[in-house]
C-alpha cells in the first residue's frame, strides 16, 4: 500500500504528465492555425508572434487557388469514402468468418492476416505498381484504391467485437431461419456499432493523409489527392510561404476533425468492454 501523504504528490505529477502530453500535441496544433492567419512578413520574423496583427484570411484562397484544389479535394474524398466502403464489406465478412466458425486452418489464416500487420506499404509498393501498370491503372483512382480494399486491422478489431456476442443471440436466429446476411446485418453489426465507427475513423485519416501511395502511383492532376496539392504550394521569393502551407494544411485538416468530432462518442465505447445483456 502506498503511504497516504504520498497520493497528492503522485496526483499532482499524474495531472502534469497529463498536461505536457496534450500540450505535445495541442500546440503545434495551434501554431499551424495562428501561422495560417499571419501574413509572410510575420511568419519570419524572430521572437515569433502567436497572435497576427492582422488576420489574413486571404490566405485560404492563395492556397485553394495555387492549383486545381477543387480536384484534389474531391479525389481526396472518393478515394477515402470508396476504400472505406470496400475495407467495410471485406472486414466484416473476414471477421465473422473468424469469429463464429471453426474450420480446418483458420488459425493459420487468421495467423497470416496479422502477419501482414508487419509489412509495411513501402516494402510491398512495387509489385503493386508493376501490377497496377499491368492492369493500365496507373494515375486513375482505382490504383489508390484497390491494394486497399482489406484491413488486417480491420479484421482484427472486428473479430475481437464479434466474439463477444453472446452465442444464443446467433443460435435463436439460426432457429428462426435466418439467413447468415441476416444475422450478418441485423445483429453482429449493429454489436459492434462502435468499432465500427472507430476503426472508420483511423481509416480515412489514413487514407485521407496518406502521400506516398498518390504520389507513387499518379504522375497528373487529374488522380492525385489533397496531400499532393499541397506540397506543391507556391513560394515566396525562393523561400517557403509557410503561411499558405498552413493554411493548406488547415484544409486538409479541417475534414478530419469534422469526422473526428461525430465519431468519438462512438471511440470511446469500443474501447470499454460492455458485454451484451
Amino acid at each position: 500500500m502506498m503511504p497516504i501523504e504520498q497520493r497528492p504528490l503522485l496526483k499532482v505529477l499524474h495531472y502534469l504528465g497529463m498536461v505536457l502530453l496534450m500540450a505535445a500535441f495541442v500546440i503545434p496544433f495551434l501554431w499551424m492555425i495562428s501561422t495560417s492567419l499571419k501574413s509572410y512578413a510575420e511568419t519570419v520574423i524572430f521572437p515569433p508572434k502567436w497572435i497576427p496583427s492582422k488576420i489574413m484570411w486571404s490566405n485560404f484562397t492563395a492556397a485553394w487557388e495555387s492549383g486545381p484544389f477543387l480536384k484534389y479535394f474531391m479525389n481526396s474524398v472518393v478515394v477515402s469514402i470508396s476504400i472505406l466502403l470496400l475495407q467495410f464489406t471485406t472486414i466484416i465478412l473476414a471477421a465473422y468468418a473468424f469469429a463464429r466458425y471453426r474450420f480446418k486452418g483458420g488459425n493459420l489464416l487468421f495467423g497470416i492476416t496479422m502477419v501482414t500487420l508487419m509489412i509495411p506499404g513501402q516494402l510491398i509498393f512495387l509489385p503493386v505498381y508493376l501490377l497496377m501498370s499491368k492492369w493500365g491503372l496507373l494515375n486513375t483512382l482505382f490504383a489508390l484504391i484497390l491494394p486497399f480494399s482489406s484491413s488486417a486491422f480491420g479484421i482484427f478489431m472486428l473479430r475481437q467485437s464479434f466474439k463477444q456476442v453472446q452465442e444464443e443471440l446467433i443460435e435463436a436466429a439460426r432457429l428462426d431461419e435466418a439467413p447468415e446476411w441476416k444475422i450478418i446485418l441485423k445483429i453482429m453489426v449493429p454489436m459492434a456499432r462502435p468499432t465500427l465507427v472507430t476503426f472508420a475513423l483511423f481509416s480515412f485519416i489514413a487514407h485521407w493523409n496518406d502521400y506516398f501511395w498518390p504520389l507513387v502511383m499518379t504522375t497528373t492532376d487529374a488522380a492525385r489527392t489533397l496531400p499532393i496539392g499541397i506540397s506543391k504550394l507556391r513560394e515566396v521569393d525562393g523561400g517557403a510561404a509557410w503561411h499558405i502551407l498552413m493554411a493548406g494544411n488547415m484544409i486538409l485538416v479541417i475534414p478530419i476533425l469534422i469526422v473526428f468530432s461525430l465519431a468519438q462518442r462512438h471511440i470511446i465505447k469500443a474501447f470499454v468492454y460492455s458485454g451484451v445483456k
